[in-house]
Order: C-alpha cells, then structure tokens, then sequence
C-alpha cells in the first residue's frame, strides 16, 4: 500500500522558537542512505519534510536528488530559510511547500521569531512564485494568535498563499495551550475569512457536519520518522517504541499493525456510542496521549461537556495538497 511519509531529515535550525517541538540538545539527521532505506521498504505516495530547516542537512541536494528520481512527490516546511537559500532548480523539484506564519504582522511575527523573520518568509513566498511552486503558509494556532486567523486569512490571500493551520500540541511545555473557547474562536474566525479546503483535525471535521474521515490520519495514511530515527504515527507522538532498525523486513502493513500504531487509533470509551465516532475517531489522538490518557476525549470535544458548537464552511475547489490528508490539519484559501 502506498503511504505519505512525514519525515525530519534534520532537526537543525537557524531560529529557536519557543513553540517548537524539535529536540534541541543537539543536531540529529537521517542519512542519504537511511532515506533509501526508507523509500526501499515502504510504498511511498509522498514525501514530506519538515521538523528543522532541511536545507541545513549536508546531504539535502542528494536527497532531493535521489526522491527526484524515483518521481516521488515532494514537499517540504520552512520557517523561509531553506527556500530563500537553496538553488532555484532544487526548489522547482518540490510539488509545494509551506512557510511557517504565526502572525499576522511583522511586528508579531518578529517577536515570535526573531527579528527579520517576517522579511525571509515574505521573500521566500515570492522565490517560490517566480519558480511556480506552490506556496502554503503553515500557521500554529495558539492562545497567543487564535485572534488573527482571519488575518492570517488576509495575509495568505495578499501574497497568493494557501493557509493551513495545525493546533498547537502540548510537547514538553503546554505555555501555548489553547482553552476550549479560544480554539472553537480560532476556527470561527478563520472559516469566516476562508474557504476550507480540507480539514482533517477530526473534531473540527465532525463539527462542520462533514463526517469525511475514517478517524485521524496520522498511522492510519501517513508514517513518520524522526532525526532521531524513530518511527511513529504523528510528529507529536510521545515515547515511540519503533526505530528505523525495526523497518528491516517490515512494509507499511507491518507498521501500520504495529502496538504502537494500534494505540494511536484507539478509540475512548466515551467516544463509542456518539454518532460522529466512524469519522472523529474520538479526536487527536496524540493530544490525548500527551495529556496523559488516550482513554479521554480530545478536551476540544463539545458534545461530552453537553456543549453545541455552530460551525459552518464555505468549500473551495480541491488542490492537490498532499498534508491535507495525511495529518490532523485544516487548509483554507483566501
């Protein structure tokens, strides 16, 4: 079965944001030959970086290389380094990629991020147009900008962009935690300003009405793998259990079937009779594990606090955007 790879060539970074879910305490990579590895034993419909800033890996332009050649769709998240650094014919080898906007402002994104930060993703939006690729900005949704969705909204639609929005994750730290009504505002807010593409947070999908999902993606499409050479079902994931050693033999079915990956898709005991628990699959599942009980409903959840949320979308016209479906996430366009 072909499967959407998720992958961290490299943890590496030339910022230090105080978001990020990156480990810090030192430079991990995976190897030319450890992505080969890779891409012998699984499938792969997509290929998908992100974690650090990839064009630090020394291998990076082998890489590309060697995914080129297999036809492998690539994509790839920058903060704008990578894209503004990298020669023009390795950037026209990805399908599309994303640059992380948390702000709707320079001022706000400068202070997030580090001053200038705003200046290298608007110039590495642009780099990308003159190459016709295909450019998303990649927005955290968190207690400090659930306010500005619409204006993210603004932004992506006066530099020609995409806007796809992953709730933050309390890895290590829960500073950034959205309250339950400042995430449901965070959404209201933005499907007001946009129209959604896809959306594959599965709460927020029950909530729209739309019942589209078969549970969260993540170990269910998609499979990822770390600097650090783990092997999980989400970015996010807590204490993963399988290394890349543990690919040898093994295709995707294996991994799929795997303990750990079981877990993943476990549904809540809670969850079991509601009528949205085909599609919803009981919510994030890395959120519920990272609090501490994948037996509890993802905390956004209404209906088990006996609470309504009206929640409504404008659809746009599809896109081939690989993320839109492999990943807990909500793509809107201006």
């Amino acid at each position: 079965m072909a499967v959407s790879v998720g992958i961290g060539i490299t943890n590496d970074c030339d910022l230090n944001c105080a978001h990020c879910y990156r480990p810090q305490e030192r430079i991990y990579q995976l190897s030319l030959d450890e992505v080969r590895t890779i891409c012998e034993a699984l499938d792969v419909a997509s290929f998908n970086m992100g974690t650090g800033e990839s064009w630090l890996h020394p291998e990076f332009l082998e890489i590309v290389g060697y995914l080129e050649g297999r036809g492998i769709k690539m994509s790839m998240a920058s903060n704008g380094h990578s894209l503004t650094e990298m020669p023009g014919s390795l950037l026209r080898c990805f399908h599309d990629v994303e640059v992380s906007v948390d702000f709707a402002t320079a001022e706000g994104q400068d202070a997030f991020r580090g001053q200038g930060n705003w200046t290298c993703a608007m110039q590495a939006i642009e780099r990308c147009h003159a190459h016709d690729v295909e450019v998303t900005i990649l927005a955290t949704l968190m207690n400090t900008n659930y306010d500005q969705m619409d204006g993210l909204v603004a932004v992506a639609g006066d530099v020609g962009a995409n806007l796809r929005v992953n709730v933050y994750q309390p890895v290590g730290q829960n500073a950034f935690m959205l309250g339950y009504e400042q995430f449901w505002e965070g959404f209201r807010r933005l499907f007001d300003a946009g129209q959604l593409l896809s959306s594959s947070e599965p709460i927020v999908n029950a909530m729209l009405g739309l019942d589209s999902l078969s549970g969260s993606p993540c170990g269910r499409h998609s499979i990822r793998f770390t600097p650090r050479k783990y092997i999980t079902p989400c970015v996010y994931w807590p204490q993963p259990d399988l290394t890349l050693a543990d690919l040898d033999g093994r295709g995707a079915e294996d991994i799929l079937a795997s303990e750990q990956f079981q877990r993943a898709r476990y549904v809540p005991d809670a969850c079991r009779d509601c009528p949205h628990v085909e599609s919803c699959g009981g919510g994030c599942a890395s959120r519920r594990a990272l609090l501490g009980d994948l037996n509890q409903p993802d905390v956004y959840c209404p209906l088990v606090r006996g609470d309504t949320v009206n929640l409504t979308a404008t659809l746009a016209p599809s896109k081939d955007l690989p993320r839109g479906s492999n990943v807990c996430t909500t793509i809107v366009v201006p």
